[in-house]
């Protein structure tokens, strides 16, 4: 994870939240007033966001001290102490809703990303996320998906090729669209067609293709359609691909599955922030 990008996304997310000042903790505590905050695990998962913990509190105070307990991609359980940071009060309670809400959020795809990989359990076709992904968290949720064992697709539109069904429409044709393409991009950027049928699956083939992917299709299908790609074509599928029938895909052949509902429809993990008490 880019760790300037992170910093200056974390400082724009304290701005939007703290604004001028943070009125109720700096009206209670004094500026020398310390304290120690807890963050514990209320559900079992995946873990993600150490370095968001780390930035966020390096940023609203550099003499917080933050000790982490676990790694990015660790395995938790339910009451679990995953960190604990020490400084200022009223800096402690300006940054924690922050921090909590993104690694509530990245443990929480993190944790689906695990479970897809498991029910999947394939040792040839990997996971991968899509671009549908929030707004401003993009690399934050992809940085998930990989702590939960997956990979990343493309970032976004300027550092891959993706054919789509629209594309081919406008174009006329997936020949005309890839040659459009190919005569003028740099040999380190890929193209991938979307097919869903199996002339389009031997037409991508031949115009050069670098990925092809299989659009809602089923496994059989996929089955049958995989001896027209020739050797070197990454294959990919996406599209109607569920937790509930994702083992079905883990025999298809296909070099990757592709699955929005990593990041668009990922539970936030629950986990809390309290403070700790001198014992």
């Amino acid at each position: 994870m880019n760790k300037l990008k992170l910093r200056l996304q974390l400082e724009q997310y304290f701005l939007e939240d703290i604004g001028d000042r943070d009125i109720t903790s700096e009206l209670i505590f004094g500026r020398e007033e310390k304290g120690e905050i807890v963050f514990i695990a209320k559900d079992n998962g995946v873990f993600c966001g150490e370095d968001v913990i780390r930035t966020g509190f390096s940023i609203l105070d550099s003499e917080i001290k933050v000790e982490m307990n676990v790694k990015d991609g660790t395995p938790i359980e339910n009451g679990q102490v995953l960190a604990t940071a020490e400084g200022t009060v009223a800096n402690l309670l300006k940054g924690e809703r922050v921090i909590l809400n993104l690694i509530q959020r990245m443990s929480g795809i993190a944790t689906i990303t695990k479970k897809a990989v498991s029910v999947l359990n394939s040792s040839h076709t990997k996971i991968c996320d899509t671009r549908k992904t929030t707004p401003g968290l993009r690399m934050l949720e992809k940085y998930a998906v990989r702590c939960g064992g997956g990979f990343n697709h493309r970032y976004g539109l300027y550092d891959a090729v993706m054919i789509k069904d629209n594309h081919i429409s406008f174009a006329g044709s997936i020949e005309k669209a890839v040659t459009a393409i190919r005569s003028q991009i740099g040999h380190m950027v890929k193209i991938e067609v979307e097919t869903e049928t199996k002339a389009q699956v031997k037409e991508a083939a031949a115009a050069g293709a670098d990925v092809i992917m299989f659009d809602n299709r089923q496994p059989e299908e996929i089955k049958e359609w995989i001896p027209y790609v020739p050797e070197g074509i990454v294959t990919e599928a996406s599209g109607g691909i569920t937790l509930d029938n994702i083992a079905s895909y883990s025999d298809s052949g296909v070099d990757y599955i592709s699955l929005g509902f990593l990041t668009h429809s990922a539970r936030s993990l629950d986990i809390s922030v309290k403070v700790k008490v001198g014992e």
